[in-house]
C-alpha cells in the first residue's frame, strides 16, 4: 500500500508482490526492480535461517526460459482458440465466462488448481522428496495461468505454490528432459486416465462451449476451420510466449500431426460433459440453428437440391420425433438418450428423402430423369422439372473440382513448424541461421520451378459449395419442380414411388462395434453411394458415419413394418 509509482508500461497504481518482494503490476503484469522494505521486524523473528540463505527463486532458467506447467500451455491453447472464434462472430460470452468456467471446473475435477493438494502419483513423489529435505515453502508468486487468465480476471488459482516449487525440484531430478516442469509427470501420471487433457480435447472444450451457447456452428464446421487455418490447433506451439520453451516431452504433447477426427472430438466433448457434471444444456428448439430443420435446409442449399425437399425433410423429422426438444437437448450423464450428431443427423435425413422419392437403386431415378426431360422439352409454364440425372452431373464434376483442390491443399501442407525451435541461447543464432538458409533456398528453387506462390487463405465460410439462381447456364436446381415425382393421393402429395428398400433390417449394438450398421460400397448402389460421399464433403467425415444415420431414421419410420416382418420371420422359424 506504500508504493504508490505508477507503472512505466500501462501508468496505473496496482502492484502486488511477486515470491521474490518485488513489485509487479496487476494490469498489466510488468515486474519491477523494486523490493519492498522491511520495517517492522518482528515478522521475520522466528523465522529460519535456511530460508534467509535460500536466496531468491529462481523463476527463470540460464537460457531464459520461465517455469510452467502443462495445463498452463493448453490454457494458453484454448485461450487462442477462443480469440479465433470470437473473430468468426461467435459471442464474445464463450471466452470469458462459458470456456473460463468450463476449464477451471476441470482444472478443479482433475485436481491440478483449485485444490489445496494435487492427489495421485504425484503426491507420492512429494512426499519422498519432503522426507529427505528440510525447505520451507515460497511464498505466494503471480502464477502464470493468472497471466494467462481466460478471462483477464483477477482471480488467483488457489494451488500450493509450495507443491509447485517441490515439484520442479522433482522433475529436474527424475524426469525425462522436458522444457516445462512436469512433462514427464504428466504423461506417466495420465497415461491411463482417459480425460488426459490433449489437443484433441481442447477442441471439444471448445464445441461444448458453442453448443451451451447453440451457437450456428456445428463440430464438422469448426473442424473445417481448423484444417483451414482459422482456427489456431495445428503448430498453435508457435504462439506461446518466448519464455516458454518447449522440448522434449513437450512436443509430444503439443506437437499434431494429424488432422483431427470428428468421431474423438465429439465423444470426449460427451466425456468432459459426464465429468464436469454439468447440468442439461439450453434447450435446442425449432428456432434454434441446430435443430434438423434448420440444418436440412442449410444443406439442401448446399447440395443443389430443390427447395421444395424441405417440406418433405420436416415431415420426416416431425414423423419420427427427432425434432423434439427432449430429443436434441444434451443431457450429460443421461445414458438412456443417444448422443446426437446434429449436422449428420440433417444430411442423413435428406439421403432418407432422396431415397423415398427417386429410390437410388441405379434405376428408378434415370428413369424419372427421362420423363422429367421430356416434359421440360414441352413445359412453357412455371419451374422445369427437376432432373436426377442432369443434377448429378453437374455437382460431380463440381465435387471432384474441389475434392482435388483439397486433396492437393492436404498433400502440400507443411507439417513442420515455420517458428524455428531452439532450446538454448547458444543454439539460438545457428538454428535461425540454418532456417534462413533454408527459405532462401525454397525461394529460389520456387522461382526456378516457376512454382506460384500460395495465396492467402480464403475468408471462412460456412458454405463450401455455391450455387447462384442467376446463372443462365442451368446449373442452380433450387428452383426445380418435383412434380415428376410427386402425385396427389386424398388431398396430400405423395410419392409416385411405392417401393422403398432399406439399408439394412436389423442394426448392431452401437456399444459393441461402433456402428449401427457395416457400410460396404459394393454393396450398395452407386447412386447411394454418390449421395453419402457428397455430404461425406460437406462435413468432411467419413460416408459410414452418415450411412448409421439413415439406417437409425428408417427404422424409426418403418418400425412397425420391420417389427411385423421380424415377427412373421419367426413364426415361420418356429
Amino acid at each position: 500500500r506504500g508504493f504508490n509509482e505508477r507503472c512505466a508500461q500501462c501508468s496505473e497504481v496496482n502492484w502486488g508482490l511477486t515470491d521474490g518482494g518485488r513489485f509487479y503490476c496487476r494490469s498489466c503484469h510488468n515486474v519491477t526492480e523494486r523490493t519492498r522494505e522491511v520495517v517492522n521486524t518482528d515478522f521475520i523473528t522466528n523465522s529460519r535461517v535456511q530460508t534467509i540463505s535460500k536466496g531468491l527463486k529462481k523463476q527463470e532458467n540460464n537460457d531464459g526460459g520461465c517455469e510452467w506447467y502443462i495445463c498452463e500451455g493448453f490454457q494458453l491453447v484454448l485461450k487462442k482458440q477462443a480469440e479465433a472464434l470470437e473473430a468468426l462472430g461467435v459471442c464474445p460470452q464463450m471466452k470469458d465466462e462459458i470456456l473460463c468456467n468450463f476449464w477451471r471446473c476441470y482444472l478443479q475435477k482433475s485436481k491440478q488448481a483449485y485444490c489445496k493438494r494435487p492427489a495421485g502419483e504425484t503426491v507420492k513423489a512429494l512426499s519422498a522428496y519432503e522426507s529427505s529435505t528440510d525447505v520451507d515453502s515460497d511464498p505466494e508468486r503471480p502464477s502464470l495461468l493468472q497471466l494467462l487468465s481466460l478471462s483477464e480476471s483477477e482471480g488467483d488459482l488457489q494451488t500450493d505454490c509450495s507443491f509447485a516449487s517441490s515439484m520442479s525440484k522433482v522433475s529436474e531430478s527424475t524426469s525425462v528432459y522436458s522444457g516445462s516442469v512436469d512433462g514427464s509427470l504428466y504423461l506417466m501420471k495420465n497415461r491411463k486416465e482417459k480425460l488426459r487433457m490433449t489437443m484433441p480435447m481442447t477442441l471439444s472444450f471448445c464445441y461444448m462451449a458453442l453448443l451451451w451457447l447453440r451457437e450456428p456452428i456445428t463440430l464438422s464446421e469448426l473442424l473445417r476451420f481448423v484444417v483451414e487455418g482459422h482456427i489456431p490447433y495445428l503448430n498453435v506451439f508457435q504462439h506461446f510466449p518466448e519464455k516458454m520453451k518447449l522440448c522434449g516431452l513437450d512436443l509430444r504433447i503439443f506437437c499434431v500431426e494429424s488432422w483431427p477426427v470428428y468421431e474423438e472430438v465429439f465423444n470426449k466433448m460427451h466425456e468432459l460433459a459426464a465429468f464436469l457434471d454439468l447440468p442439461r444444456f439450453p434447450d435446442i428448439t425449432d428456432s434454434c440453428f441446430l435443430h434438423p430443420d434448420m440444418l436440412c435446409m442449410k444443406y439442401l442449399m448446399e447440395a443443389n437440391l430443390p427447395d421444395e425437399l424441405h417440406n418433405w425433410t420436416c415431415r420426416v423429422v416431425k414423423k419420427i420425433g427427432i425434432g423434439e426438444v427432449d430429443f436434441l437437448t444434451l443431457m450429460p450423464g443421461n445414458m438412456s438418450t443417444r448422443k446426437v450428431k446434429y449436422d449428420v443427423l440433417a444430411a442423413a435425413v435428406i439421403v432418407v428423402v432422396l431415397k423415398l422419392l427417386f429410390l437410388l437403386d441405379d434405376h428408378y431415378e434415370w428413369l424419372l430423369s427421362e420423363f422429367a426431360e421430356e416434359r421440360n422439352k414441352n413445359n412453357t409454364e412455371g419451374g422445369p422439372y427437376f432432373e436426377f440425372k442432369k443434377w448429378y452431373e453437374v455437382v460431380k464434376q463440381s465435387l471432384d473440382v474441389e475434392q482435388k483442390k483439397l486433396d492437393e491443399e492436404r498433400a502440400k501442407y507443411l507439417w513442420r513448424c515455420e517458428k524455428p525451435l531452439f532450446y538454448s541461447v547458444k543454439n539460438k543464432s545457428k538454428v535461425l541461421k540454418r532456417r534462413q538458409m533454408v527459405v532462401n533456398l525454397q525461394n529460389q528453387f520456387g522461382k526456378l520451378s516457376g512454382s506460384v506462390r500460395r495465396a492467402e487463405k480464403p475468408n471462412p465460410s460456412s458454405f463450401q459449395l455455391s450455387w447462384s439462381e442467376e446463372n443462365t447456364d442451368g446449373s442452380c436446381f433450387h428452383g426445380h419442380s418435383l412434380k415428376g415425382v410427386l402425385q396427389e393421393k386424398c388431398g396430400l402429395l405423395t410419392a409416385m414411388n411405392p417401393d422403398y428398400w432399406l439399408c439394412t433390417v436389423k442394426l448392431c449394438n452401437e456399444k459393441l462395434c461402433g456402428h449401427l450398421a457395416h457400410y460396404r460400397e459394393v454393396e450398395f448402389p452407386q447412386s447411394y453411394h454418390f449421395v453419402l460421399g457428397l455430404f461425406s464433403f460437406l462435413l468432411r467425415i467419413q460416408p459410414s458415419y452418415i450411412h448409421d444415420e439413415v439406417c437409425m431414421i428408417e427404422h424409426k419410420l418403418f418400425n412397425k413394418k420391420l417389427y411385423k416382418k421380424l415377427k412373421y420371420n419367426t413364426v415361420l422359424r418356429k
